[in-house]
């Protein structure tokens, strides 16, 4: 018998596990995808060319939404909740409606998803979204360098426009614009360009990979929102933001991050107390004894201070970061805040999609967050930005949007990275693996 089975995502890990689990299978037939978190990812058809054989007509993405409705028209056997940064509770309540609409509900783990790479990986993951992720991949890329081997960035997916590119390979500007990439994905790869690294993404991670291990040494896997790796890692790191600890042990799948880390690194201890970090330090302690503590300041640098400092300024953060990752306000406005800058609440200033953010995501603060998954929320961007009157704008996000929408403001960029406090663990790991490993690899 031919099981009938959903696929619950948000346009990243449900491809992926489509791909590597269902895709040639004769026993399960997958109905249809689901999307939530990221607008306008839902109505559209995962790709015939993509698919396989069996599915000549593609996969349609109906909003999640429609789940239950979906499972009974069907008459749907399994249902499999492939997305991240969520709490437990939220998986749960998914899973109850699953449930009681007559489905089985699952949840794949890594022996079913993760690829075998030939070259060693080293993985980069969080417990939550925001936690600065990509900043320590690039501090670990930086020691990679250093060792005189070459890193090959591999992104988690964000393919939130086109389906049809199954291998994406980024190393300037140029190739976001050829690419037509959204504001949120901008804001990981840009930044690490400025650092000469490679990055790879897309939607097919086994070509994607075979593609990193023909170009480098070691294959870096940047984590996306607090999501398991999609390939199986030598050394897996979870960065853990000490402002939202609780996080290590109530997010889906930041959980599953934990308790497979061979190294923490307790990012951004400068922005808590000591008691906080300690205390940090010794639940790790209990629960994953033999595991690496690392500590790590995040270093913010301004490229124009003398525009921030006194002024009054439009903070502009990451957008995930501040939307479903939970947090009022991030790097930019600390920036501001130690130049004594005035921020302006972009609030009620808001027009169109930018104003429905507020609304769906009610914690963030004076803040503006960078949104530009699709043409309406640039637009909607660009004019909420131009109806406020400040000196400064301040790009807290990594993404050059000043290059993408009309602002007609001078603009300040904050970069920002990471340092290791109280020795260097973190560092001291990765070179022994790397001295390790002998010059064939």
């Amino acid at each position: 018998m031919v099981r009938k089975a959903i696929i619950l995502g948000a346009a990243g890990r449900d491809f992926h596990n489509f791909n590597v689990y269902f895709k040639n299978r004769k026993d399960v037939k997958v109905i249809a995808f689901t999307a939530t978190q990221i607008p306008g990812i839902a109505d559209r058809i995962y790709p015939p060319k993509l698919c396989g054989k069996r599915y000549r007509k593609g996969i349609p993405v109906y909003d999640e939404e429609l789940l239950t409705e979906l499972i009974r028209k069907h008459d749907v056997d399994d249902v499999y909740f492939s997305y991240s940064d969520v709490s437990h509770e939220h998986v749960m309540h998914v899973a109850s409606k699953a449930l009681s609409s007559g489905a089985s509900f699952h949840l794949l783990g890594p022996k079913d998803t993760m690829i075998r790479a030939k070259k060693p990986v080293i993985a980069v993951v969080a417990t939550r979204t925001g936690s600065g992720k990509s900043t320590i991949s690039r501090y670990v890329a930086s020691i990679i360098k250093d060792c005189g081997k070459r890193p090959i960035i591999v992104r988690h997916p964000m393919p939130y426009g086109r389906l049809d590119i199954p291998v994406q390979r980024f190393e300037n500007f140029d190739d976001l614009i050829r690419y037509n990439v959204s504001v949120e994905e901008m804001e990981e790869y840009e930044q690490h360009f400025y650092e000469n690294n490679i990055v790879y993404s897309g939607v097919d991670y086994k070509r994607i990979l075979r593609k990193a291990e023909g170009e480098g040494d070691i294959i870096v896997w940047d984590g996306g929102n607090n999501d398991i790796p999609f390939y199986s890692p030598n050394i897996s790191i979870c960065v853990i933001d000490p402002l939202r600890a609780k996080d290590m042990l109530q997010s889906y799948p930041g959980e599953v991050n934990f308790r497979s880390a061979d190294i923490f690194v307790i990012n951004k201890i400068n922005l808590v107390g000591k008691e906080k970090v300690k205390e940090i330090e010794k639940f790790i302690e209990k629960e994953k004894p033999d595991a690496i503590i690392a500590k790590t300041i995040s270093e913010a640098k301004v490229d124009k201070p003398e525009l921030v400092k006194g002024k009054r300024v439009i903070v502009i953060e990451d957008g995930p970061t501040v939307t479903h990752g939970g947090l009022a306000e991030a790097v930019g406005a600390y920036v501001a805040k130690s130049y004594g800058a005035k921020i302006i609440d972009p609030h009620d200033y808001a027009v169109g999609t930018i104003a429905q953010i507020y609304k769906n995501y009610p914690h963030i603060g004076p803040v503006l967050p960078a949104v530009g998954y699709n043409k309406d929320q640039l637009k909607d961007l660009e004019k909420t930005i131009s109806k406020i009157e400040c000196d400064t704008i301040i790009l807290g996000t990594p993404a050059s949007i000043d290059k993408i929408i009309a602002i007609n403001k001078p603009v300040a960029r904050v970069r920002f990275f990471a340092k290791e406090v109280d020795g260097e663990p973190l560092k001291d790991r990765i070179v022994d693996f790397i001295m390790r490993m002998g010059p064939k690899q």
